[in-house]
Order: C-alpha cells, then structure tokens, then sequence
C-alpha cells in the first residue's frame, strides 16, 4: 500500500497498435503489451498496485490523433475517479505526439488522486 493512505492504487492497462495487420490472430501485439503490463502491475502489489480489469484497446488506431475510443474512455474514467494510474507498455503506445501527451498529463494533473508522476508507466 502507499505510505498514509492504505488505499490501492488501481491500475488501468493502455494498449495501442497502429494498424489492424495480425490483429485477428488468437494471441495479438494488443495481448503481449496487456500481458506485460499486467506481470509490471502485479510486480508492484507491495506497493499497493491493483489492476482495473477494464481493457482500453485501440486496436488499428494510429498515435498522432486524440480520436481514439479507449482513449476517450480511459480518460473518461479517470475523470470520475476510477482510475488512478496509466500503465503502458511503452509511451509511443499513449501518443506520438507531444502536444498530446501534455493534454493527457493535464487531464491527469486536473483529476482526483491521479498525479502525472505516477500515471505514465513503462514495463520493463
């Protein structure tokens, strides 16, 4: 748990994939991102980490547009508290741009308990 509060820091998984190619397969880029993530989460339950089974997939969807609908919607759920960290795989996942990334960290930054610090993770 994080020092003082006790509270769990629930954890939300972001993936992305700039196109559809291989998507259709059983075992996809979307599922080895989401499973590297969730192995990262579940290496900081002593911290207090908790995954948020909810999946925010944008599958086929490109980085440099904020017109993705798992985007919307994460940041949707961030706004009404249910989220209170961002785990991606790699930060070219969130966005590929830099413009958009400081509209994001500004949603964060503007949300309860979700600080940029702690919302924009990478798996090792």
């Amino acid at each position: 748990m994080p020092p003082g509060d006790g509270k769990p820091i629930r954890c939300a998984v972001y993936t992305r994939k700039s196109d559809e190619k291989g998507l259709e397969q059983a075992f996809n880029s979307l599922d080895a991102q989401r499973e590297a993530c969730e192995a990262y989460i579940a290496s900081q339950r002593h911290e207090g980490w908790k995954l948020v089974p909810t999946a925010y997939d944008d599958g086929g969807l490109s980085g440099g547009t904020m017109h993705r609908p798992a985007l919307k919607q994460r940041l949707a759920d961030i706004k009404a508290g249910k989220v209170d960290c961002i785990v991606v795989y790699k930060i070219d996942r969130l966005t590929r741009s830099l413009a958009d990334l400081a509209r994001i960290v500004e949603v964060l930054d503007q949300s309860q308990g979700v600080r940029p610090h702690k919302v924009l993770r990478r798996c090792p």
